[in-house]
């Protein structure tokens, strides 16, 4: 399995590449996003989201676990599972899995076991106030042909 990376040196790059990845979305899409507080996640998810066509403000759903979107091309189903521990099982996470939209979880390292074989895993390193390194790591034919194409 190929690692894929680059190297973000501000916020409009992440923008970017969470825009590139959308315009290859495709139905039942799962995108799993790794890293410390602050690195990113959220601005990926804006990106992606305005892509999309959502025109809604963007924020981490942390109380509500998660927030729909389902004015844009397709529905985005945002996740944030930091707070999450015991009770995964009856909220029925897995269920948003097969909506037909693109599901896209924050903190999922917090949920590995909940996660569908098939994914892509994004993960942010922090290297200073602006940069980051980008690590995606597709899991599944799906997930490795849109890292070809857009990385």
């Amino acid at each position: 399995m190929n690692d894929y990376k680059l190297v973000s040196r501000s916020v409009s790059d992440t923008m970017e590449l969470a825009q590139n990845i959308e315009s290859e979305k495709f139905p039942n899409m799962v995108i799993c996003l790794v890293g410390e507080l602050g690195c990113g996640k959220t601005i990926f998810v804006k990106g992606f989201a305005s892509a999309l066509g959502i025109e809604e403000n963007i924020t981490s759903p942390t109380f509500n676990i998660v927030k729909e979107y389902l004015n844009g091309e397709m529905p985005l189903y945002h996740m944030d599972v930091y707070r999450l521990e015991e009770s995964k099982e009856s909220i029925g996470l897995s269920d948003y899995f097969n909506k037909g939209g693109v599901t896209i979880i924050e903190w999922s390292d917090m949920i590995q076991n909940e996660l569908p074989a098939e994914r892509l895993e994004i993960h942010f390193k922090v290297i200073d106030e602006e940069t980051r390194v980008i690590k995606c790591i597709p899991y599944g034919k799906e997930y490795e042909d849109l890292c070809n194409y857009v990385l």
